[in-house]
């Protein structure tokens, strides 16, 4: 005995159906207006969905790039600095442990400058909500205290680097300046890879969330055109519109379970 057919695999067939058949035609029922919403929707979220993940594609493809370039112009500044072997690894040493410190200096105060904003913010706030000025007054302290410490620690990177600077800047007829200024050339190059890594790896993350979040409204939107669908075959089924594709549907949907 064959199974039984199902009334709701019927009924959203016979809607996909009528989306076709009816679509600006006299005896269209209402529902398909909110089929046509419902495709409206589904498209601008595709379409969005599609610009986020172009957006990423951009996004490598240029990072992609620089390396490319860092590691070509890298390969050229090493070169020089092998000439220059013994000058550079004297200069190294005295820079070492400066950039080592100026390394920590600086997530010391993208942390504080973090904290600072955040703060700033807490604040705001607090102005908003209370009037209590023992609260205020602790929370102004407060906040003083962290803007003055990311003023030392700028401060600080800024003693940092211009000692460096200064290591690196070659005096007058020193021998083996053209190795150490492709030295400084080469940690310069490193510096600014750390930073565009690290806004990259930021705009990555950004967009693998917005995607996903996409995908989320998109699948969203592909529900809602299925249950428009649905109440479009509803409709038709309620009316028994004529159709000729759709009419042989209406005898089995009497018949499914």
């Amino acid at each position: 005995m064959p199974k039984a057919e199902s009334y709701n695999d019927l009924m959203f067939q016979l809607g996909d159906l009528a989306r076709d058949r009816l679509a600006g035609k006299p005896n269209c029922p209402r529902t398909m207006d909110r089929v046509y919403r419902a495709e409206a929707a589904l498209v601008a979220r595709r379409d969005e969905l599609a610009a986020l993940e172009q957006q990423m594609n951009d996004e490598d493809a240029a990072w992609q790039d620089y390396l490319a370039q860092y590691e070509q112009e890298r390969a050229v500044q090493l070169d020089i600095v092998k000439k220059w072997k013994k000058a550079v690894d004297a200069v190294e040493g005295q820079t070492k442990t400066l950039r080592k410190t100026l390394s920590a200096r600086r997530a010391d105060m993208r942390y504080a400058q973090d904290a600072l904003k955040k703060l700033e913010k807490k604040h705001a706030d607090l102005e908003l909500t209370t009037r209590d000025e023992s609260k205020l007054a602790l929370s102004r302290d407060n906040l003083k205290k962290n803007r003055i410490l990311a003023m030392r620690l700028a401060r600080e990177v800024e003693d940092l680097s211009h000692q460096i600077e200064l290591v690196l800047t070659p005096k007058p007829g020193q021998p083996g300046a053209p190795g150490i200024l492709a030295h400084k050339r080469m940690l310069d190059l490193e510096d600014e890879m750390t930073a565009r890594k690290e806004t990259f790896d930021q705009a990555m993350a950004e967009l693998d969330q917005a995607i996903a979040e996409k995908e989320t409204e998109v699948q969203a939107a592909e529900d809602y055109l299925d249950q428009a669908l649905f109440l479009l075959g509803e409709d038709v089924y309620a009316q028994r519109i004529q159709d000729a594709q759709l009419a042989p549907l209406y005898p089995r949907l009497d018949r499914a379970e």
